[in-house]
């Protein structure tokens, strides 16, 4: 009993400790706002890249969130920088996607999310629609006819796409704060409300379930 009242308070002793250094560091690392002065944040995404946390030029939860993003993109593209063309083509069997295909999708799936919660469609639905199923939608549905079509390029195609996608991410962030992040959604996942913290966070994740596949193929060629 004795023995058992001693590892109690070790335990309680230890949880107060862990505590005051969240706090302490909670403390070091907000100003009377409530965060870091804009001069403390990372100013490069390579300066931050293994960094979680707001970046300079973005409001802080946006800029958290783009630290994620670049993260997981970094990782995605050491996997598949030296591919050759064929690699980038190759399919484990007749059902399956290739790597070429999946940084398309990767692509597709961040611009449709872009449409989506920067107001694209509501800007100029015409224009927008037009534009996803001539250059996004093969690649959102992949399946046979994207099979298909999506091949015979190096992977600086495949790069190209993914820049140019993020580059207006990037400059559509810094338009936007950390209450547009907690804006609600009505209908979104399996139609119940979210927010755009929620979608993006979405984007960034499913760029994770596919760098998982884009590992599993390479081990499969």
């Amino acid at each position: 009993m004795k023995n058992q009242t001693n590892q109690r308070r070790n335990f309680l002793k230890k949880s107060s400790l862990l505590t005051a250094s969240m706090l302490t560091t909670t403390s070091l690392v907000a100003n009377a706002n409530g965060f870091l002065p804009s001069e403390s944040f990372p100013t490069s995404d390579n300066e931050s890249l293994y960094i979680v946390g707001p970046m300079k030029g973005y409001s802080p939860q946006v800029g958290t969130l783009l630290s994620m993003m670049n993260m997981m993109r970094h990782w995605v593209v050491q996997s598949v920088e030296f591919l050759t063309q064929k690699q980038l083509d190759f399919q484990m069997d007749e059902e399956s996607n290739s790597i070429g295909a999946m940084l398309y999708h990767l692509a597709s799936t961040e611009r449709a999310y872009q449409m989506s919660t920067f107001g694209e469609y509501k800007a100029n639905y015409a224009k927008t629609r037009k534009e996803w199923d001539e250059q996004w939608a093969l690649a959102q549905n992949l399946g046979s006819k994207a099979r298909n079509k999506i091949k015979g390029h190096n992977i600086k195609y495949y790069l190209d796409i993914l820049k140019k996608v993020r580059d207006h991410t990037k400059k559509e962030f810094v338009k936007r704060d950390d209450q547009w992040l907690m804006e609600q959604i009505p209908r979104g996942f399996g139609g119940k409300p979210t927010n755009n913290y929620a979608m993006w966070f979405h984007v960034c994740e499913h760029e994770s379930n596919h760098r998982g596949q884009i590992k599993l193929i390479k081990k499969r060629m």
